[in-house]
């Protein structure tokens, strides 16, 4: 079940959160936070009327998505950036194109224009993933980004609304 996130997600959005930034490189940050920034950071998204949303299974959150600005200024208003992350225990099971598709449907709901994925070139299931939907790679940029003492590409694919 695809629903909108609620305070009481936060926990488990930020178990997820902590485990990607431990485990990959989908996340160019090395070190973990807590859930009181996490619920900082859902406040804001959805205070700017960005959505968060959950997938949940057997009543436990199993992955999560949102988007929000692309870049700061109104005449960027039309364009989001989003992310999609799936807790290690349900990856491979279609969680993440089902977020990725709900997440399309709101942001067509709001009248945005384009959507962003901002992927490390290392992921290639991601790439595929929003390949297999439309995004079209429009950016590589090499080594703009340091994790773990590894320089870090990042490719950029954007999909028209």
């Amino acid at each position: 079940m695809i629903r909108r996130a609620t305070a009481g997600d936060i926990a488990a959005i930020t178990s997820i959160y902590n485990d990607v930034i431990a485990t990959t490189n989908a996340i160019y940050r090395e070190d973990t936070v807590d859930v009181s920034e996490r619920m900082a950071w859902f406040e804001d998204k959805t205070s700017h009327g960005y959505p968060v949303i959950i997938s949940e299974h057997d009543g436990k959150v199993v992955g999560y998505g949102v988007f929000g600005s692309f870049r700061f200024g109104e005449g960027y208003n039309h364009t989001v950036e989003h992310s999609v992350h799936v807790a290690p225990s349900h990856r491979g099971q279609g969680i993440g194109k089902q977020i990725l598709e709900h997440l399309m449907k709101l942001a067509r709901e709001q009248e945005r224009k384009v959507m962003v994925a901002a992927i490390d070139s290392t992921n290639t299931a991601s790439i595929k993933l929003h390949a297999a939907y439309g995004f079209k790679e429009s950016a590589r940029m090499p080594r703009v980004a340091q994790k773990h003492g590894q320089l870090l590409d990042l490719v950029l694919m954007q999909l028209e609304l």
